[in-house]
């Protein structure tokens, strides 16, 4: 079983800075891309924004708990990315995936084996440690999403 910093780490890694797994992260996948393609639907997939949203409202959501707070988020609102007008919108949003995902990081490294142990909101949900694991699985997964869109626009946009 994990110790937090390895949790916490394993969260910097599919979000921030790893290559371990994935051999990339969100952040190498999303930083370069534009607000034109990160907004582009191709086919029937979630943009790369939607996703980047989707992510990041599950990581401030978890953050809220966390901190004290309610656990607000509902699935049924996780896509509900607001328009992206410009540039600086889609780097805001990016920036803030960036930003939850180190302090959803450091409140993991500062818990207790007790505290991971603990029941997360309601006992239905599991305790803590199954909740940051379940959403470092749930980073994985998009990730894969957001490699496969990417190289999908590279193809259409040729």
């Amino acid at each position: 079983m994990e110790n937090p910093k390895q949790l916490a780490n394993r969260l910097r890694e599919v979000v921030l800075n790893g290559r371990w797994i994935a051999n990339t992260n969100l952040r190498d996948q999303l930083s370069e891309v534009t607000l034109e393609q990160g907004v582009k639907p191709v086919k029937n997939l979630n943009t790369l924004a939607a996703l980047t949203f989707h992510v990041n409202y599950y990581l401030a959501g978890i953050l809220e708990v966390f901190t004290g707070g309610d656990l607000t988020i509902r699935d049924k609102y996780s896509f509900d990315l607001p328009p992206l007008e410009t540039e600086e919108d889609w780097n805001q949003l990016k920036q803030g995936l960036w930003d939850n995902a180190e302090s959803f990081a450091q409140h993991v490294e500062g818990m207790s084996e007790e505290m991971l142990a603990s029941p997360f909101v309601d006992e239905k949900y599991g305790d803590y440690r199954r909740n940051i694991e379940g959403m470092i699985e749930h980073c994985y997964y998009h990730l894969g999403q957001v490699s496969l869109i990417r190289k999908l626009l590279v193809t259409t946009e040729d």
